[in-house]
């Protein structure tokens, strides 16, 4: 596995208060038995070497039960100010158990929190992946509405594209979320694209700037054809 260099996109925002923050954005790492631990150890001291305001992931951490990779997400647990929402493979390997091994890391499933920015309390907010409660856990969408609404300074995380809506719905100026792989292999995207709205990079809707990072990891198959993984640095911009 080899490590992609990082790159910062610019995303614009009518929102003045959060112009200038800085997030790291992974997602999809898909970690499993098969994933190197110098490849992590790699990944760790690239992104900690990074400048960055906050950190998060999008989903998908894990591949195989946490059991098997134990001493993977006890290396990964080393990076900093993250903040994760589940994917649906960790619903199905066991994200209570990786949860407990990654106590650096902030658990933003059906959660908000305010951090400060430029002397700006900024809320971020985190809904878990769309097949929760097939596996015992809640998804709170009106909650996570409802916080959004409170704030114009708001951050949406989430795993799949089609929760932007919900960001749409409260103005929030910003969304991050994972899932697509970009495809993962052409022409596989043609098959994404028939069930979510967005295959990979920038767009924007209304008042809010969307973001599909298209990963690090892989599934099925160990191969990536026309999307290539991703380390991506967010800035956000005031487009004045």
């Amino acid at each position: 596995m080899k490590l992609p260099n990082h790159k910062e996109i610019e995303v614009l925002t009518t929102n003045p208060d959060i112009s200038g923050l800085r997030i790291l954005h992974l997602s999809d790492l898909h970690i499993s038995k098969h994933t190197p631990n110098s490849f992590i150890e790699e990944l760790v001291t690239l992104c900690n070497g990074l400048e960055y305001d906050i950190a998060v992931i999008t989903g998908d951490i894990i591949d195989c039960k946490v059991s098997k990779i134990k001493d993977k997400l006890l290396i990964l647990n080393g990076l900093r100010k993250v903040f994760y929402v589940s994917g649906n493979h960790d619903l199905v390997y066991g994200l209570d158990e990786m949860r407990v091994i990654l106590s650096n890391f902030t658990f933003m499933d059906n959660s908000s929190m305010e951090f400060t920015y430029n002397k700006t309390a900024i809320m971020l907010c985190g809904l878990p992946d769309r097949f929760a409660m097939f596996f015992g856990h809640k998804r709170d969408e009106n909650l996570i509405l409802e916080q959004l609404s409170k704030s114009k300074n708001s951050i949406l995380v989430a795993h799949q594209p089609k929760d932007y809506k919900f960001a749409l719905k409260s103005d929030t100026p910003l969304f991050l979320c994972g899932h697509t792989h970009g495809g993962q292999i052409f022409p596989f995207h043609y098959i994404v694209r028939l069930f979510q709205p967005f295959l990979s990079g920038l767009f924007y809707k209304n008042k809010t700037a969307i973001y599909v990072n298209k990963g690090l990891g892989t599934w099925g198959i160990h191969a990536r054809y026309k999307a290539d993984s991703e380390i991506t640095i967010i800035k956000v911009q005031n487009e004045y």
